[in-house]
């Protein structure tokens, strides 16, 4: 009985170009944002920045933001990595000079941490710091409705 060694050449054939197609090494592509880099965007001037922004952020920063808003932009500015600058400001657009920083953003209930990253650039503040959470249901039981009362446990 003699078996035919065909299809094993074929699948070493399939494993080279499967191992030829995949790179040694994985490297991070770099963040842009239309077109500009994180460094070449934080050397540019708030106005520059806002023409970049999409229209309700931009509107926000033509129309000016009020003295609330400046002081927790200039806090956030000033203030280091390591502790979260606190907030209601929900709806204080994401500039590059917020990325790397840390804000606690109010919900309504508590404060949560929001850690700035790159790809928020032109996002509110609230949009990370969501005010409802999901309901999850228990099952039926006492106080239900006397029809489901009676419903066999699982």
């Amino acid at each position: 009985m003699v078996k035919r060694m065909g299809g094993l050449a074929k699948a070493a054939r399939r494993k080279l170009r499967k191992r030829a197609g995949v790179v040694e090494t994985r490297r991070k592509k770099e963040f842009t944002y239309r077109g500009y880099t994180l460094e070449e965007m934080k050397a540019m001037t708030l106005e520059e920045i806002i023409e970049l922004l999409p229209a309700r952020s931009r509107r926000s920063f033509i129309r000016g933001l009020d003295d609330e808003r400046l002081t927790f932009v200039e806090k956030l500015r000033a203030n280091g990595t390591e502790d979260a600058v606190r907030t209601h400001c929900r709806d204080v657009p994401i500039l590059p000079d917020f990325i790397g920083k840390k804000v606690a953003v109010h919900n309504g209930k508590e404060y949560v941490s929001v850690d700035i990253k790159p790809e928020m650039i032109g996002h509110y503040l609230g949009e990370f710091a969501m005010t409802r959470k999901t309901v999850s249901h228990s099952g039926p039981g006492v106080g239900a409705t006397r029809s489901s009362k009676f419903m066999p446990l699982k």
